[in-house]
């Protein structure tokens, strides 16, 4: 039995599952949470309803023990559904392999099986509405309010493991305690939340098997599917501008946009005007965080050390693969905190930087290149260079949702496959007319083999 007793700040999804994973390692773990108890309360709408689970995030379920508790909360979608403005609609499947798919799921149904699954190791004590409003980094100490009564306490534990989020109390307190700085670069886009209820016999209205993109350019309506025949939207547009979040102030204002660029769907929310004033306007960003770990006695994980604008649905999964990764350096490091916080710190942030910039360019993906008949012929030509060579050319959205490649392997390979890809695309219109001979070389002498371990499927035995 292990001696020391960690203590992890924030019980959403990334802490949740960070003390299993101490938990079985023989840890008694506090884990601190500001919110009440999600599994016996109701949550305010408007924020992240569900999210994309993909193989990163399946393969750290799995390490855990807990992903077979949690296959009936998902959702497969097997690509993404276009819709124009007249509302025609056409579908771009994710992948030439149709057990390549990725999963709709209630982040807080997730949340409130992983929470069920850390108590049940009988290793964890859970302090709901308890918030860190500060910490001691060199002697372990935290202070801790109880929110109901506003009583602020001393505790000491080693380690801290704050998964507190993309707003961190531990990440401040630590960058002032080493006098360092983080960069948190808020995006000059919002989001808001809506929904489109089942209809009459609770089914879905649109296709449940897609994520459904209306690309506009410069913003762009996005709905992923629930399990009651719902589907959850979400509105990515400027603060400000034309449209921007600043013109839509009025119900009015509010329909005639949505009739006007999005007209199928709002035909499906009879409700849009009340949820898109009910609900807050989220706030997109990407933290750049030099320093993660203080010796063995603090560590940031998830959100707290390096949050991600939504757009590549690598989240939720980035987080996930944080706390497997993490464990395998404990298990390399034999529980030596502060080799095991240095390693993984040290090998992480490559990748991590890299699924930032990568989800920052999936935005301008998504909302505009998806129209694009040249991106359509690069898309077809990269699924042929796969098929001929599946152990060189994978697509980097694959590699980033169906792999386990590190993000910083695949953001260098994309590079190079995208230059690939616009080499043999210019001036054809047609897959048909590829010089296969010439790009079967340019394969074979730019790009290296990947290791079978990275090109693991694992989500094909998912669902």
């Amino acid at each position: 039995m292990a001696t020391d007793r960690p203590a992890i700040i924030g019980g959403g999804l990334a802490g949740s599952l960070a003390a299993i994973y101490f938990a079985r390692r023989g840890h008694n773990v506090t884990l601190y949470e500001r919110r009440p108890d999600i599994r016996s309360h109701e949550l305010p709408a408007g924020r992240s309803i569900n999210l994309a689970l993909a193989t990163r995030g399946i393969a750290a379920l799995e390490r855990a023990g807990v992903y077979e508790s949690i296959k009936n909360l998902m959702l497969p979608m097997r690509g993404r559904m276009i819709h124009d403005r007249a509302g025609k609609t056409s579908l771009q499947p994710y992948s030439r392999n149709p057990d390549e798919v990725i999963y709709s799921i209630s982040r807080t149904e997730l949340n409130r099986r992983l929470l069920d699954a850390a108590e049940a190791t009988g290793h964890v004590t859970m302090k709901f509405d308890h918030c860190c409003v500060g910490i001691d980094p060199a002697g372990g100490g935290l202070q801790i309010e109880h929110e109901p009564e506003a009583r602020v306490a001393d505790r000491t534990h080693k380690p801290i493991i704050a998964a507190d989020g993309a707003g961190s109390i531990v990440r401040r307190a630590l960058m002032q305690a080493t006098g360092e700085q983080t960069d948190e670069a808020i995006l000059d886009h919002a989001y808001k939340e809506l929904s489109i209820p089942p209809d009459a016999n609770g089914r879905h209205r649109m296709d449940p098997a897609a994520l459904h993109i209306w690309p506009r350019g410069g913003y762009m309506l996005i709905a992923l599917p629930n399990l009651d025949g719902s589907f959850t939207v979400t509105l990515f547009l400027a603060k400000d501008g034309e449209p921007g979040f600043n013109t839509l102030t009025t119900a009015s204002a509010v329909e005639a946009f949505f009739r006007e660029q999005f007209s199928d769907a709002a035909s499906l929310m009879p409700e849009l005007a009340e949820l898109f004033f009910s609900n807050p306007t989220g706030m997109l960003g990407t933290v750049w965080c030099p320093r993660w770990h203080d010796g063995g006695r603090v560590l940031l994980l998830g959100d707290a050390a390096h949050a991600i604008v939504p757009f590549h649905g690598q989240g939720m999964n980035c987080a996930f693969e944080d706390c497997l990764l993490l464990d395998e350096a404990l298990e390399r490091h034999a529980g030596d905190f502060s080799r095991a916080f240095a390693d993984f710190a040290a090998s992480r942030k490559p990748d991590t930087d890299a699924i930032a910039n990568m989800a920052l360019e999936n935005y301008v993906e998504m909302r505009d290149s998806v129209r694009d008949p040249g991106f359509q012929l690069r898309k077809e030509i990269g699924w042929q260079l796969e098929a001929r060579h599946p152990d060189r050319f994978v697509p980097r959205y694959s590699m980033v949702m169906f792999r386990t490649l590190p993000y910083a392997e695949a953001y260098e390979r994309g590079r190079v496959q995208q230059d690939i890809l616009m080499r043999l695309s210019e001036g054809i219109d047609s897959a048909d007319d590829v010089d296969w001979k010439a790009a079967d070389s340019l394969v074979t002498e730019r790009l290296v083999r990947i290791p079978v371990s990275a090109r693991t499927q694992r989500n094909s035995r998912a669902g």
